[in-house]
């Protein structure tokens, strides 16, 4: 499957904020953010005024690169969002906090969330006891996320499991670190989902 390969903080400097892509390296002064606030490319300091439609694509990529997912998985998350009951933008953002890989991401077991797809395709999750290696694999209130008990002295897990307590769990989530375990609790709302982003903006993009 494509995936991006060119370095990351360029996705951050071009939205013009951090998105944590490079787990606790974000929290440092070398963060790209940090040191170039302005976005990639020659013309990237020229600045000036961004049209509608603009302000619409950066809201966009800026979830869709958050994420890390492609194109052509958003467009459907959308859509399949946009036939449901309620609010397009709040579930089009659950569906995606219900990945898999970001589950495994906010419960702590990886730093970032490409460290967390990898985690999940090498098979060191399960789900309810079933070993699980599909990053999008959707999860639902009620389920138990492991690590399974031969890959929790991986370093990277564990490295990851002593550094989580500075980003903290969602409330959504139950998780005992000590048992490399985690259960949701329940859909998150809106004011649980810690995305910077005006929602809205990607359904009015969509909907054209």
């Amino acid at each position: 499957m494509a995936r991006y390969r060119d370095a990351k903080c360029k996705q951050c400097r071009r939205e013009g904020e951090k998105l944590f892509l490079k787990g606790d390296r974000c929290l440092t002064d070398k963060c790209g953010v940090e040191r170039r606030k302005y976005p990639p490319g020659q013309h990237g300091q020229r600045g000036g005024k961004m049209s509608d439609y603009g302000i619409q694509l950066r809201a966009k990529q800026n979830v869709r690169r958050t994420y890390g997912v492609l194109e052509r998985q958003f467009r459907k998350y959308f859509y399949e969002a946009d036939k449901k009951k309620g609010v397009t933008g709040e579930i089009l953002l659950q569906f995606l906090e219900l990945r898999l890989d970001n589950i495994v991401y906010r419960m702590g077991f990886s730093s970032s969330r490409d460290q967390a797809r990898q985690i999940v395709t090498h098979k060191h999750v399960t789900v309810n006891g079933r070993s699980v290696n599909i990053p999008s694999f959707r999860v639902k209130p009620g389920d138990v996320v492991e690590i399974r008990e031969k890959s929790r002295k991986i370093p990277v897990i564990t490295e990851s499991i002593e550094s989580a307590e500075r980003r903290g769990v969602s409330e959504w989530l139950e998780v005992d670190a000590s048992k490399f375990s985690g259960k949701i609790l329940s859909v998150p709302s809106r004011d649980e989902i810690p995305v910077p982003v005006q929602e809205q903006l990607i359904v009015e993009l969509y909907s054209k």
